[in-house]
């Protein structure tokens, strides 16, 4: 079944999962985000690639958030299982084996702002605005975006974030460690390719391992964690003799 929200394109090892909505905006509405499970699913399984990338380029925003105007036909059920919908698909970003780069090639706004956080890596555009406009539109997130944002950033940024409403630049997001790297807008989209064709040429096996350990350690007690990554270790590391 083709996309109408997005496209897929495979270069070097590296899946690009491209939002393309056909406008200026790229609204996380239900059909953009079942696609988007369907293109990680798709590229998941996809045994030539090793590292994803997951941006709007080259439109001006990487995500807006949930489409409001569809928002404003919701019930409470519509909008439980919307916020349900979300959580499903930022929870399989942060489940996939392959590492998964976020290029924010424009404005992260509100439900794009989650999308990113549950991206592993985030590399920015100086082009970007980035918020999480909710309060001033009287609504809030569902999108777990209270519970990652502080683990990022801190509370107290992440209270400033959530009660303004204010929009951020890049290097205002980058100083509070929203994201891990800015370029300017003729840098962006080589440096992208560049970071993500280093990440995708080292053995999978070895990064699936690294990101799901990464992943574990804000939810595991230490000595967990290290019996958690001698098993990863041992399966990782072993190599059986040679016949």
């Amino acid at each position: 079944m083709p996309y109408k929200k997005l496209r897929i394109e495979t270069l070097n090892r590296v899946g690009y999962i491209l939002l393309d909505a056909g406008s200026r905006f790229n609204k996380l509405s239900i059909t953009t985000i079942r696609e988007l499970k369907r293109a990680l699913a798709q590229v998941e399984a996809d045994g030539e690639v090793a590292a994803i990338v997951l941006t709007g380029h080259p439109g001006e925003s990487f995500a807006v958030g949930a489409d409001i105007g569809q928002m404003l036909h919701f019930d409470s059920g519509d909008a439980f299982h919307f916020a349900e919908l979300g959580q499903s698909l930022f929870a399989q970003i942060e489940a996939c084996p392959k590492p998964v780069i976020g290029a924010l090639n424009g404005i992260a706004m509100g439900g794009g702002c989650d999308l990113a956080l549950a991206c592993d890596i985030r590399i920015a555009s100086e082009a970007v605005r980035i918020a999480h406009p909710g309060a001033r539109l009287g609504i809030i997130t569902g999108f777990c975006g209270t519970r990652k944002l502080p683990r990022l950033v801190g509370k107290n940024l992440a209270r400033e974030i959530f009660m303004t409403s204010d929009p951020y630049s890049a290097q205002e997001a980058l100083a509070m460690g929203l994201v891990d790297s800015v370029y300017s807008a003729a840098e962006f989209w080589p440096r992208v390719r560049a970071f993500a064709e280093r990440v995708a040429a080292h053995p999978l096996l070895a990064l699936s391992g690294a990101k799901r350990l990464l992943n574990a350690a804000e939810d595991t007690d230490l000595r967990t964690g290290c019996l958690l990554e001698r098993e990863t270790a041992a399966m990782v590391n072993f190599r059986p003799p040679a016949a």
